[in-house]
């Protein structure tokens, strides 16, 4: 937990000091450069932690039994150093979303720009130079070369790679995607098209890949609470970080191509609102509203079930004689400890707080909580909802 907030706090930190630099022009390849040169402390007792969990991804309850009851140490000190090389490359990528976000905004808004002029000239060519340079970043961090990365995107996409060419960083990959997009819109330089020639093909492929890896996960997840939420968060981060970026440069997009139907043309201006990007927009959008509104109708249907009907799905679950590995497991243990132990063995204090437990209301508290993520999750996903609508209507 101590290691989570130091990252949090060097998240918050590097933004912080990153506004900053844009005060005195420090330009971001340079003071990206020395951030990650930084060196950075890691606060966590690893000595006082117990034989079976050496560093905190690491559980040996959870695996099958080899018999070996504890962690060499030579074994602790390697996976010590993996895992701070592991948060070390978690925060470097992490560090270059805000400003990828940012550059994908202008990117996107300078080619819809209604003052861009009929022979073609466009905005800053250091805009697009600098995103391309922190997708070159990126892509190394995911581990592939820029173009190679490109490839493994259009290749899961098109059935020639499997989906686990992303491995367990999709997230990441679709923010890649996003991104990449967008970097496309100004630079032009991938060439990519759909079959029919009519639309930019990397808006194709964030919405392909974002409706194959959101819809997909939700028809497959099933009743939450019979698996706990473990997909839960995996949802929530998909449609807060890639689906959101991608609403994002769309806003821009809309925003930048407003003007033209609602003053009059200056001269030498172009009709954006026929263009190939203007089509690709309008597509998009309703992308996006079909998938918020898969993930809000999955959402309403597992938030209208009663508490005392989820109460009984977990329940019935852990009593299950067949379950040994799991929640279950650890339910029975608990259940034949308190039934088994007597005041005089471990005293009146330990022996009352073990008959004070309650298996249902630690059930009732699980639907508690998950009910209560659930409904602050619908509340992003209506407030998307909505503003997809009324860029809808604006385009």
């Amino acid at each position: 937990m101590e290691s989570i907030i130091d990252i949090t706090y060097f998240y918050l930190h590097f933004l912080l000091v990153y506004s900053e630099s844009l005060k005195s022009r420090v330009h971001f390849p340079e003071f990206s450069s020395e951030i990650g040169g930084k060196s950075l402390t890691f606060n966590e007792d690893m000595q006082s932690r117990p034989w079976w969990t050496p560093i905190p991804d690491k559980n040996y309850l959870l695996e099958p039994f080899e018999g070996v009851s504890f962690c060499p140490r030579e074994n602790l000190q390697q996976q010590r150093k993996g895992r701070e090389a592991n948060v070390r490359t978690a925060i470097e990528k992490r560090s270059l979303v805000p400003r990828m976000i940012y550059l994908s905004i202008q990117c996107a808004s300078a080619s819809l720009k209604e003052n861009i002029e009929a022979n073609g000239s466009m905005y800053d060519p250091k805009i697009s130079s600098e995103l391309r340079f922190l997708l070159e970043r990126y892509a190394k961090i995911l581990g592939f070369p820029f173009n190679d990365a490109i490839q493994v995107v259009v290749g899961v996409l098109s059935g020639q790679k499997s989906s686990e060419a992303f491995n367990s960083d999709t997230v990441d990959w679709l923010n890649f995607a996003v991104f990449l997009n967008a970097w496309n819109l100004g630079s032009h330089e991938l060439g990519l098209s759909d079959e029919d020639g009519c639309r930019p093909g990397t808006w194709h492929i964030v919405n392909s890949l974002l409706e194959r890896y959101i819809v997909e996960k939700v028809r497959t997840m099933g009743p939450l609470i019979s698996s706990l939420g473990c997909d839960l968060p995996t949802l929530v981060q998909l449609v807060t970080e890639p689906l959101a970026w991608h609403g994002l440069i769309i806003q821009s997009c809309v925003r930048s191509a407003l003007p033209s139907g609602k003053r009059k043309k200056k001269s030498g201006s172009v009709d954006q609102s026929n263009s190939p990007v203007s089509n690709a927009i309008r597509d998009s959008i309703q992308s996006l509203c079909s998938i918020v509104e898969e993930v809000t109708k999955w959402l309403r249907v597992q938030i209208k079930k009663s508490e005392d009907e989820n109460v009984e799905i977990i329940l019935s679950s852990f009593q299950r004689k067949e379950q040994t590995v799991g929640p279950g497991q650890v339910f029975q243990v608990l259940q034949a400890l308190i039934s088994s132990t007597s005041d005089t063995e471990l005293g009146d204090r330990i022996s009352q707080t073990l008959k004070s437990w309650s298996h249902v209301d630690v059930a009732r508290k699980l639907v508690s909580g998950q009910r209560k993520v659930m409904s602050e999750f619908l509340q992003i996903c209506d407030s998307k909802f909505k503003l997809l609508q009324s860029l809808k209507q604006q385009i």
